[in-house]
């Protein structure tokens, strides 16, 4: 009798998430959950098998709207639907739930989140999915723990994400949201650039130590709110959180645990978390605040998440224009090249972890050669043969 893999024996003691928009990898590793962000929409929306979801969904936003409505409106209302649409397909595979994002450009605006949120969950009614098989993804601002509050008095449940600090996990319990998703990579990308160091240990990486935190401080109190761990950059950091309520891991990784063997230890655990001494935080505005405004790493790590989402839709809207235009003129959409650009801040023909600043798991499967850049080339490759840079 062979041994069960590490995925396996995670999967006994954690819920496992599928961290990508791609149908195929969710079939292929059966996850619980899968939780998508604008970045993995995306690519995936860019993946020539997913070329007739993307056009019909743009034939269903034209029609919805009619034809007097303006050429933003169209973008606005398929942007919506297609992570809506890519959701529902997802919940075909999966017996959980899927997570889909509020537009992180309404990330310091509790109304307008609210609003976005109710707009896609009603999308989400109309297909006849129901609502506990939904998470609104929202960015971990004050703002949008307010939006998440109230949204979970309606029946609207929240994925809190871009969390980064404990003051921004205890304000989202004492919202009683449903989830929260610390993220463990970026956390580490912070000390490793902040310290000049290369590497850390597993058990003293600086997002996995981050995440213990917060998951014993859930347990010690009592909080209902579940602790999702994602991002991560290497299996090391999460067979460090075995145990922790749920992960959300890429394709890739999932790959790595389900080819490993050995025994998986549980790391995280309510009982232990409950002898754990430790003081209770309440957190207010002001509060979060002081505590937002000293956490560098925090503070830092936050606001470049939503700007890397916030440019990861504007390229989706500038790629989704380009197939419009297509669609109803007949030419073919230079889509590689509009989205290279859209990254390729610096005009030098290459793009940069830095300069892409959405979701690792992507920039990675783009750079073919692991040299750290993406190029025109790889670009293209990645995004598959419908499209091509020299259209």
């Amino acid at each position: 009798m062979s041994m069960p893999s590490l995925l396996d024996q995670l999967k006994s003691m954690t819920v496992v998430v599928a961290d990508t928009g791609d149908i195929k990898s969710i079939e292929k590793f059966k996850p619980r959950d899968a939780t998508t962000n604008p970045s993995l929409i995306t690519a995936a929306a860019q993946m020539s098998e997913y070329g007739e979801v993307v056009d019909a969904t743009l034939a269903w936003a034209q029609k919805e709207v009619g034809s007097r409505a303006s050429r933003d409106g169209v973008l606005r209302l398929a942007i919506d639907r297609l992570a809506v649409e890519f959701g529902q397909r997802i919940l075909k595979i999966v017996p959980g739930r899927v997570s889909t994002e509020v537009d992180a450009r309404l990330s310091y605006d509790t109304q307008a989140s609210m609003d976005k949120a109710r707009t896609l969950i009603a999308q989400y009614d109309k297909l006849g999915v129901p609502r506990e098989r939904v998470l609104i993804k929202i960015a971990s601002t004050w703002e949008g723990i307010r939006a998440a509050e109230q949204l979970e008095k309606e029946g609207i449940h929240c994925n809190l994400t871009l969390l980064f600090g404990l003051h921004q996990a205890i304000a989202c319990a004492e919202a009683k949201v449903t989830l929260i998703s610390p993220f463990v990579g970026r956390i580490l990308d912070w000390y490793k650039k902040s310290t000049g160091r290369d590497s850390y240990p597993p058990e003293e990486d600086p997002g996995v130590t981050s995440v213990t935190k917060i998951y014993n401080y859930f347990k010690h109190f009592g909080h209902k709110t579940e602790v999702m761990g994602a991002s991560f950059r290497n299996t090391g950091e999460i067979i460090e959180l075995a145990g922790c309520d749920l992960l959300t891991i890429s394709p890739n990784l999932l790959a790595d645990l389900a080819a490993a063997t050995g025994d998986l230890l549980r790391k995280l655990d309510p009982a232990a978390a409950k002898k754990t001494p430790m003081e209770r935080i309440t957190i207010d505005k002001a509060i979060y605040d002081k505590m937002h405004a000293t956490d560098m790493m925090a503070n830092e790590k936050l606001t470049e998440g939503i700007q890397g989402f916030s440019k990861a839709l504007a390229a989706l809207e500038k790629l989704l224009g380009e197939r419009l235009d297509a669609i109803t003129s007949g030419r073919r959409a230079s889509a590689a090249k509009d989205l290279f650009k859209v990254f390729d801040l610096d005009g030098d023909g290459a793009i940069t972890r830095e300069e892409w600043a959405g979701a690792s798991v992507v920039f990675d499967a783009l750079d073919a050669d692991h040299d750290g850049k993406i190029t025109p080339q790889e670009m293209a490759a990645g995004l598959g043969a419908a499209f091509r840079l020299d259209d």
